[in-house]
């Protein structure tokens, strides 16, 4: 039987971030609250001059190839940071990455949960078509607005995805188990830029969604924690999937505890210091996983957990390739972050409020911006993108 599965992997988040302890002293916090309590040490800042479409854009266009631009017959935009009601942001994609025309361009959206309804849709889709690729996207801004209590799990970037047969990083097994319920613990309005949320209620849900989901996955397949030897989880703030493998960690034997905990500290390495990217952050964490381990090898199993509030909730797992780092690009994460600049919450401040928005024309300033596509402003009403 032909593997299915991601072939490839990239990221893209803006130069810029806050710190942490700058944030908790502005706001009158302790910063053990948001270092501990939290998990976060700093947070992307996301310039006007980038949307979710340039930061696809930029993740994607970094591991494409020719060949499989070529091949590629399908884009999967997952957001919840959507830039126009009607039209997908994966066709503005396909034109930036000169990704083949004769490819289906859709845009997905529930909450964080939408980058793996993607994959799976991706997996489907080529385990029919063997010879064909999909890029599948996971791009957002998380924005709860300044001084909200929301705002220490803001950040954002996107996470680019190829999937293939023969893939070079992992197999996406049929193992899936999900669930759905319709419960108000984070939303935004249609006429709303920022988010809506009950942050201790999601946080309950999240938990209640994973123990239930990972009870019915053991019941379905006959797998318990023992078959893992990592299990990596949507990362909104890392503390979140701390508590929920922390629930689970007493089926495990000690050993496989400590196992358990060091995987998932490799996997919040770059979240801790990104922030929340919804879609993404569960990818991001994969990332993060792969790239930061150093036992994990050929064949093992990883277990993903992936929740979008509002809700939705998915379990299943990854069988590692033999040389699963090869579809990772080489230093990416180190380089991004080693260049990346420290901004003071005064500016944060003054970014946050200078988002693009409305119906006027406006031209940005994109000579700050180092990113290969930027977004240059609004002209009739129709966003400008250009490659640098």
């Amino acid at each position: 039987m032909t593997v299915i599965g991601i072939d490839k992997m990239s990221f893209f988040s803006p130069q810029q971030y806050i710190d942490m302890v700058e944030l908790a002293n502005a706001r009158g916090e302790e910063p053990d609250k948001y270092l501990i309590g939290i998990g976060q040490t700093q947070q992307a800042v996301i310039p006007p001059t980038q949307d979710v479409v340039t930061m696809a854009a930029n993740a994607a266009d970094e591991m494409l190839t020719a060949s499989d631009r070529k091949a590629i017959t399908m884009i999967l935009f997952a957001t919840e940071s959507g830039i126009d009601n009607s039209k997908s942001g994966a066709v503005y994609l396909q034109r930036l990455l000169g990704i083949n025309p004769y490819a289906r361009t859709i845009e997905l959206k529930q909450a964080c949960y939408a980058g793996t309804f993607a994959l799976m849709q991706a997996r489907d889709y080529v385990t029919l078509h063997p010879t064909e690729k999909v890029l599948v996207i996971a791009s957002d801004i998380a924005r709860y607005g300044l001084k909200t209590s929301g705002e220490v799990t803001q950040g954002g970037g996107a996470v680019a995805m190829l999937v293939s047969a023969n893939p070079a990083i992992a197999q996406i097994n049929q193992d899936s188990q999900y669930l759905s319920r319709d419960v108000m613990d984070f939303w935004r309005p249609i006429y709303a830029d920022t988010a809506r949320v009950d942050g201790k209620y999601s946080a309950n849900i999240y938990q209640d969604f994973f123990k239930a989901i990972w009870t019915r996955y053991k019941q379905k397949t006959g797998l318990d924690i023992n078959n893992f030897q990592a299990l990596a989880f949507h990362l909104p703030f890392t503390k979140m999937g701390l508590k929920a493998l922390r629930d689970v960690l007493p089926e495990a034997s000690e050993t496989q505890q400590t196992n358990l905990m060091r995987e998932f500290e490799a996997s919040r390495v770059y979240n801790k210091r990104i922030g929340n990217l919804y879609t993404g952050s569960l990818y991001l964490s994969l990332y993060s996983l792969l790239d930061n381990s150093k036992t994990l090898k050929a064949g093992d199993h990883v277990g993903m957990f992936s929740y979008g509030s509002g809700a939705e909730g998915e379990f299943y797992s990854l069988t590692l390739r033999p040389h699963f780092k090869a579809g990772l690009i080489n230093g990416q994460l180190e380089e991004l972050l080693a260049n990346r600049k420290q901004i003071t919450i005064a500016e944060y401040e003054t970014i946050f409020d200078n988002q693009l928005s409305g119906p006027l024309d406006r031209q940005l300033d994109t000579q700050q911006d180092t990113a290969k596509f930027v977004l240059s402003g609004l002209k009739n009403e129709q966003r400008q993108y250009i490659c640098h």
